[in-house]
């Protein structure tokens, strides 16, 4: 594990915002904290009182269907891998989240508006120096045929294919060095999507219930039907970057290589990152234990419970 040049972040002050979740279709309201160096990011929910916050970090992720929900002793928070991109994408290391509620708001499908809300807080730099993961040794995962390869590189450079049997999408890739204008720019504004015949299932299962044209990009078997058409012409490849950026966020630390993925989802995301810390933890004695896996308790973590403004208090 090396030391970047760069420095921890924090948020420069509280913001909040509140939207529907994607599945859920609750309506929740979700606060950000500044928090101290090597706090990392962690999750609070405060309409189960007592609980303590979930550390986002990659053996916390209890299911990936659909989106990323992490989870401890049953408390579960769901689809957070946007709002993971946008504090990865804008640099910030240190923050709480606090939600009344077990999903994290869809707001537009994209994480735009968690740019802006990041933004309408600021940053401020902290003291401390952000951990670094290097790959230096080539390596694979795999599931069925999809697979994401890690290559040694200079800096986090991201390449993504995605393939599905429709006219508008069909064959899609996408090669993206990682810069947090370009984060913005190119990357941010990407909105999830999804065919309607599968929303429709999911909706008789009970899920997808605040999907809406507002919040995603949506085709029948011929076209899409938000009438605004895309935001990018290749934005379904665009936003499982945006996705898989959110996923490797769990590390909590800077990621310099290459990073090939083909038709890969949440499940080979989570896979692909725990190898990575895996690996890392192998080629040396020690390794930070925040990313020590399996993943300690909340009691062994130092400053869990450290008092700062917002925890276990409502918004």
């Amino acid at each position: 594990m090396a030391k970047s040049n760069s420095k921890q972040h924090t948020i420069g002050r509280e913001v909040w915002c509140e939207g529907v979740g994607l599945h859920s279709g609750a309506n929740v309201a979700l606060k950000l904290y500044p928090a101290p160096p090597n706090f990392g990011i962690r999750f609070k929910r405060y309409d189960t009182p007592g609980q303590p916050p979930i550390v986002a970090h990659p053996w916390r992720v209890v299911d990936t269907v659909l989106a990323t929900s992490i989870g401890v002793n049953g408390v579960v928070v769901a689809t957070i891998e946007h709002l993971m991109a946008a504090l990865m994408g804008c640099g910030v290391d240190n923050v709480l989240v606090e939600v009344g509620g077990s999903e994290i708001p869809i707001v537009d499908g994209s994480a735009a508006p968690y740019v802006d809300l990041l933004t309408e807080a600021g940053r401020r730099a902290q003291n401390a120096s952000r951990p670094c993961i290097r790959v230096t040794r080539p390596f694979v995962v795999k599931e069925g045929d999809a697979y994401i390869k890690a290559l040694p590189a200079q800096r986090m450079e991201l390449h993504y294919v995605i393939d599905f049997p429709h006219p508008l999408v069909g064959r899609q890739e996408m090669s993206w060095t990682f810069d947090p204008a370009s984060f913005r720019r190119d990357i941010a504004q990407a909105r999830t999507f999804g065919f309607l015949k599968d929303v429709q299932r999911l909706q008789r299962m009970g899920l997808a219930l605040g999907g809406s044209l507002s919040n995603a990009v949506v085709f029948d078997e011929e076209g899409v039907l938000n009438r605004e058409g895309f935001r990018f012409s290749d934005e379904c490849v665009r936003h499982k970057i945006l996705d898989f950026l959110g996923d490797l966020a769990l590390g909590g630390v800077g990621l310099v290589g290459r990073f090939e993925a083909y038709k890969a989802g949440h499940s080979l995301h989570n896979r692909f990152i725990k190898e990575l810390i895996t690996r890392e933890a192998a080629a040396r004695e020690t390794i930070p234990a925040m990313l020590a896996p399996p993943f300690m308790g909340p009691a062994s973590i130092p400053g869990l419970m450290d008092p700062f403004p917002g925890l276990g208090k409502p918004l």
